[in-house]
């Protein structure tokens, strides 16, 4: 039995934020959970899926996002409880379905979590999910704490039920990877019967066929969505999870959610401030609820919004108040749009605190610029002098070393259109800076294809784009089926590492197992493209020389597009962890190091982790601890001082 899965009311365990938020979800019942890998997200349905047996649940990885909201979504018209998972920039590609779903409603109640990430701390933006929940007119929740995050996922549920429409629930990354003791309730009967009615009359809730749309005709379901989400803001006056701590009448108000309510806590103890400033904390975020609000603006002149990442709270609070200004009179905010907190990157006690002390006229000082200062350089003495790179023996390293050797051997100012993964760092000087655009999964196929179509107003330019396995099937697939409809002489490169690997390997199309662990067919990427009509090679990218050759010659071919696939598993992956292919030697007699005409070109250009250099002798040598084996460094090294002994 897994602790998730620990039957004792009233036991607690260390859980993390989404360990949590599952924990929520056994002890509502939920039958189905779908979702999209993504950074902070992933573990909800990485750990749904390790009781899935045990509790009767069915679970997996769809292929994007879209799909993961389209697949809980038949659970919930059969009558079943559902939940979704993905990170922000995941709730921009579901939102097309999402858009339709929340005008439709839904039966059996059904969750959708997002997972913010402020800071971008393994996001290329700090995108806001919160806005969709306004956009489409559904209830958007933010837990305040780790218990929270488990309590409010199964109140969640009945809410969903009881409005008959999808839920939004936010985490964010501190929420979701932070960990916290929680306190368990009891897990249900695990015994449910799908059944999807549909025999009965258009726009029926319990019995009719679930469309979102009648043509001319909005008011049948957008005036009943509207009603829908007045309702959830009437239960919200009194939702368990908002309250409020604090004097009666505090000289200050500070209205926070979700991971802010942990900082604003800890803000106000330092600068020990209780009886001074009120806290309420709201887990109903969206739509406010205006009777709770309205009796706690009354009661103070100023107000202060904590929030991550935009001022939307503090912008739906003003609102409320400007409707409210006749009952509640003039009231002074503070808050982003005041510049006391920052509307960019994560908060944190400290930023808090600074805001608190410039409002309340308070001399704080949390730590000293002499123990910063020390600090800084203490850590600069004990970090290794090298910015962000690939892991040792990346397979994506070697892709892009031939990439661009190719491209500067061609000489015509060939570019690479990236994708999203591990591989944007292609943009850096770890990926030698091949990489040229940079946007959403799928977009450097596309981009690349519209510029193909350029040759028509001069552009002679080889056109390439990256992107990887999971990402081919994620969004990938149309662009091309774009680019050779439309004849786009362009090259594209698939990064085929053997799962979804900047996320932990979670399993896609092209696996064999899903992630269950049950066989599953894999798709053929090569035989997938190749019936789309592209050219299609394959390649190690751990043979620089052949891959540098294909390449090249691929994108000497001027009409069509061309499909490059380089194979070969991360270092990282459970195929190659722990295995070495070789073991690497340096012959401190021939490496020259600064003398050589390379230059140090190992260490300075490839940069893998696995080679450093030693100052003292002035030559490279192996870091034997994280060197993986992988031999690459073998063929750059224009000496022949570095050689690889295969391991038997």
């Amino acid at each position: 039995m897994s602790y998730l899965t620990d039957n004792k009311a009233g036991a607690e365990h260390l859980l993390m934020g989404n360990e949590a938020i599952v924990r929520g979800a056994l002890e509502a019942g939920v039958n189905v959970a779908a979702g999209y890998p993504g950074t902070p997200s992933s573990e909800i349905v990485d750990s749904l899926a390790k009781v899935a047996r045990e509790r009767n649940i069915y679970v997996e990885w769809s292929t994007n996002e879209k799909v993961a909201l389209e697949v809980a979504s038949a659970a919930s018209f059969a009558g079943l409880r559902s939940l979704c998972a993905m990170k922000q920039n995941g709730v921009n590609v579901a939102s097309d379905f999402l858009l339709h779903l929340a005008s439709s409603g839904i039966r059996g109640g059904m969750l959708l979590v997002a997972c913010d990430d402020p800071g971008a701390l393994s996001s290329v933006n700090e995108g806001e999910s919160r806005l969709f929940a306004h956009l489409v007119e559904i209830p958007l929740l933010e837990p305040g704490d780790f218990q929270e995050a488990k309590d409010i996922i199964k109140w969640a549920f009945e809410l969903s039920e009881e409005i008959q429409n999808i839920v939004m629930v936010r985490s964010v990354t501190r929420m979701s990877h932070a960990s916290g003791n929680v306190k368990y309730g009891g897990l249900p009967d695990t015994e449910v019967h799908a059944d999807f009615k549909c025999d009965g009359q258009l726009f029926d809730p319990e019995r009719g066929p679930m469309i979102s749309m009648a043509v001319g005709a909005a008011s049948l379901q957008h005036g009943p969505q509207q009603e829908k989400i007045k309702r959830a803001a009437r239960i919200f006056e009194d939702c368990p999870f908002n309250n409020y701590t604090g004097p009666e009448r505090p000289e200050l108000l500070i209205i926070t959610s979700s991971a802010c309510n942990l900082y604003t806590r800890e803000a106000v103890n330092l600068l020990g401030i209780k009886k001074r400033v009120g806290i309420l904390k709201l887990a109903t975020t969206w739509p406010l609820p205006p009777n709770l609000i309205e009796k706690h603006l009354v009661s103070t002149d100023k107000i202060l919004i904590v929030e991550e990442v935009l001022p939307i709270l503090e912008g739906q609070v003003k609102i409320l108040a400007a409707e409210m200004a006749t009952e509640i009179g003039a009231k002074i905010f503070y808050g982003k749009r005041s510049d006391h907190l920052p509307s960019v990157g994560e908060l944190n006690p400290d930023l808090v605190v600074a805001a608190l002390s410039s409002i309340l006229d308070i001399n704080y000082e949390s730590v000293s610029e002499t123990f910063v200062s020390e600090a800084k350089k203490l850590a600069e003495r004990a970090t290794p002098d090298r910015g962000l790179t690939f892991c040792p023996g990346c397979p994506h390293r070697a892709s892009y070393w031939s990439i661009h050797n190719a491209l500067e051997l061609d000489g015509r100012k060939g570019f690479v259109c990236g994708d999203i993964g591990c591989y944007v760092m292609g943009t850096l000087p770890s990926g030698f800076s091949t990489v040229k655009t940079l946007h959403s999964m799928g977009s450097g196929t596309g981009v690349a294809s519209g510029f193909g179509k350029l040759k028509q107003f001069g552009m002679d330019q080889p056109v390439i784009a990256v992107c990887g396995d999971s990402t081919f099937f994620h969004a990938a697939m149309p662009a091309l089926a774009n680019a050779v409809h439309h004849k786009s002489p362009f090259t594209m490169v698939i990064l085929d590492n053997s799962g979804t690997a900047m996320t932990g390997f979670q399993p896609h199309p092209g696996s064999p197992e899903n992630v269950l662990g049950e066989t599953a067919p894999a798709l053929d990427i090569e035989a997938i493209c190749r019936s789309m009509g592209a050219l299609v090679e394959t390649e190690d990218p751990f043979n620089l020389e052949a891959t540098r050759k294909t390449f090249h010659r691929l994108i000497e071919i001027d009409e069509g597009a061309k499909v490059l696939i380089l194979r070969q598993a991360c270092a990282l992956s459970p195929e190659r962890k722990n295995k070495k292919k070789y073991e690497m030697h340096i012959d401190e007699a021939i490496c020259l190091g600064e003398n050589c005409g390379c230059n140090r070109l190992c260490t300075r250009i490839y940069g893998c982790p696995g080679i450093v250099w030693d100052t003292e002798k002035g030559v490279s040598r192996i870091d034997d601890m994280i060197c993986v084996g992988c031999g690459v460094c073998a063929d750059i090294c224009p000496a022949g001082a570095i050689t690889r002994e295969e391991v038997e």
